[in-house]
């Protein structure tokens, strides 16, 4: 009989190795682009001719909307906020109704490019760069949160290695995605999504299953063991006045989606390439249903991975001296003992989730500085294209700097930080599109910026307050509808007389 010593699985998946499969899948990615973007025109960029299948938006969108916090982030969360989050995942689709059926229609009747030319029509100009500003904040910081967490995992468990900088790292991240979306823009990435979600919902089936697999279980034995009852409290009910109570949640998680999705130009850029408002509608329900079970199946598998990690003796990765929940997952996939499979299934998931939301996001801010601040519609026609292909640099640049300077600046969990910092930059959005879809009013828009400056001060005040002086109330993602009746009061108070 022939005795078969056990291959560590990190002599296996070596830094070469993972950048082998990285090149492999740049090199589809490529091929995508090639196939997609032989027009190369501004319409083809912007819009892809608003010719895209809804089926493929729907699905594109899942990955897309999850990206690397979700395949990272909320299965590291689920020691500390056990299924809590998912009474936000219950807001959101809620609040993907809201989008289909309330702002969808505005977009399509309007036939912007940018969703915020809508409010150049209805409020004015200041308006109309107000929501431009805080969709390019917002979005910034969203692409990089997202950007962040997928480079800190490539540095630790590749470019460590190899003795290269975490600045290199990010360069080369941005570099690739920037390549295959400079022609082909959003007809690309609807095609480029698919691939994406299809790879990170692979990634997350196979990774519970080989676990299970491991521990000796079936997904049932699983579902009813003593340990997983350590990690399955949904419903949080007792004191109002914690942050994460049922309540707040879900109607957080509502105004979250109306606003980083149905606010924001990257989510809907996909949705207006459809051929036609049904297509959108139908698009948006199908990925609403979708999304709330692939994020069920990333908590189950955040509850399986802290099972194994306490079975195994594992603990958690450390990043500059602290533990870091968000590594424990790629932890146990590249150095644990659960075989090649997960490792590599692992490895394409991750790159999937880098580039699902980052090459979106770089089209979109592309997209909203080249039709918000630059006009260029009313530019010379022979110089559009170059004016597109410059915007598209100076956003990959800018991109890089916010991603570097965040490795010195955040020690939180990301998609805690990102759902945060969320009620801060997506409010003035919230309440200047509330206040031009529900009501006729005019205002004196050259103090609109007034407004929306004033709004977030105020909830950054509120944020700020220690809860002991609240009689123990927790301030949590409520911050988001509050900064939004904020600017939405605001904008009363500066309506026009004749009004």
């Amino acid at each position: 009989m022939i005795a078969i010593s056990f291959i560590p699985l990190a002599t296996m998946i070596t830094p070469i190795f993972i950048l082998t499969l990285v090149l492999c899948y740049f090199s589809v990615l490529m091929l995508i682009s090639y196939l997609t973007s032989k027009e190369d025109s501004n319409k083809e960029f912007f819009t892809a001719n608003r010719s895209s299948s809804w089926y493929l938006v729907a699905f594109g969108m899942v990955g897309a909307s999850l990206s690397g916090v979700t395949f990272i982030s909320v299965p590291g969360w689920i020691e500390a906020s056990q299924f809590s989050y998912f009474q936000v995942v219950l807001g959101y689709m809620v609040g993907y109704f809201v989008v289909a059926y309330v702002l969808l229609p505005v977009y399509y009747k309007n036939q912007v490019t940018s969703i915020y030319q809508y409010l150049d029509v209805r409020l004015g100009k200041n308006s109309h760069r107000a929501g431009a500003l805080f969709f390019f904040i917002s979005r910034v910081l969203g692409a990089a949160f997202r950007l962040f967490l997928v480079a800190i995992v490539l540095q630790q468990f590749i470019f460590d290695a190899l003795h290269v900088p975490f600045e290199f790292t990010v360069i080369l991240s941005i570099a690739l995605i920037w390549i295959y979306t400079q022609r082909g823009g959003i007809k690309t990435i609807v095609w480029t999504d698919t691939l994406q979600t299809s790879l990170m919902i692979l990634a997350v089936f196979l990774s519970i299953l080989y676990i299970n697999k491991e521990l000796g279980w079936s997904m049932m034995d699983f579902l009813k063991s003593a340990e997983f009852e350590q990690y399955n409290s949904v419903l949080v009910t007792d004191s109002f006045l914690v942050r994460n109570h049922f309540f707040k949640s879900f109607i957080g998680g509502i105004f979250i989606t109306i606003c980083m999705t149905g606010l924001d130009q990257d989510m809907m850029q996909k949705n207006l390439s459809c051929r036609n408002l049904k297509d959108a509608q139908k698009n948006m329900v199908v990925f609403s249903l979708v999304l709330v079970v692939v994020t069920g199946l990333f908590m189950l598998l955040g509850a399986l991975l802290y099972i194994y990690a306490g079975k195994e003796g594992i603990a958690l990765p450390l990043m500059d001296g602290n533990p870091k929940t968000d590594l424990l997952f790629p932890e146990i996939a590249l150095n644990g003992t659960l075989g090649l499979g997960v490792g590599i299934t692992f490895i394409l998931g991750l790159i999937a989730a880098a580039y699902s939301s980052a090459d979106s996001a770089l089209t979109s801010l592309t997209t909203s500085f080249c039709v918000d601040f630059l006009a260029i519609e009313k530019q010379d026609p022979a110089k559009q294209k170059s004016l597109r292909k410059k915007t598209h640099i100076g956003m990959s640049f800018l991109l890089i700097l916010v991603v570097i300077a965040f490795k010195h600046i955040l020690n939180t969990n990301v998609i805690d930080s990102l759902l945060t910092v969320a009620g801060y930059t997506y409010g003035p959005l919230l309440g200047l599109f509330a206040f031009s879809i529900f009501t006729k009013y005019t205002i004196k828009d050259r103090y609109v910026w007034f407004v929306v400056f004033a709004s977030v001060g105020l909830t950054s005040f509120l944020g700020g307050i220690d809860a002991a002086v609240l009689g123990g109330y927790q301030v949590g993602y409520e911050l988001l509808p509050l900064n939004g009746l904020f600017t939405f009061v605001g904008l009363i108070l500066i309506r026009s007389k004749q009004n």
